[in-house]
């Protein structure tokens, strides 16, 4: 992946983004059978890996979801999950990166992802985390079809 928009001023880590990083999380998710596609810097996130979720893990009332990754090159992230609804729409955001609404790890919990967000803690591995983001979103698409 090239250099992108997460290197200029006003990036909410403050360091460039890592596309590295984001190529090798490319290639461990894209074997994984849970997304449709993975969109590496798309024009209208080049900083992010976009990862669209299967439809199958979803009934007809969740039109679509996806997982958004910015990872930065000091270890910062922001991982964005997405559904759309018949009826609107579901965020929730994983963090770590400098803030003036919560400590350095924070999530944005779903429905709507607030800000302030919650104080959190994750794990200092890159993979590690990735696990724990996808184990909740996993969770989330189980409990759909257990209702």
């Amino acid at each position: 992946m090239s250099g992108g928009a997460g290197d200029e001023p006003g990036s909410p880590s403050g360091a460039p983004v890592d596309f590295d990083r984001l190529s090798t999380i490319r290639e461990r998710l894209g074997g994984s059978g849970r997304f449709s596609r993975i969109d590496e810097e798309p024009a209208v996130a080049p900083d992010r890996l976009v990862c669209v979720y299967e439809d199958r893990l979803y009934p007809g009332r969740v039109r679509g979801a996806r997982l958004e990754i910015v990872w930065f090159e000091n270890g910062d992230f922001s991982i964005h999950y997405h559904e759309d609804h018949e009826a609107g729409e579901f965020d929730h955001r994983w963090d770590r990166h400098p803030s003036d609404h919560n400590a350095r790890d924070h999530v944005h919990p779903g429905p709507d992802a607030p800000t302030p967000g919650d104080d959190a803690s994750h794990p200092a591995d890159w993979r590690d985390v990735l696990s724990a983001v996808l184990s909740e979103v996993e969770a989330r698409q189980r409990a759909f079809w257990e209702r």
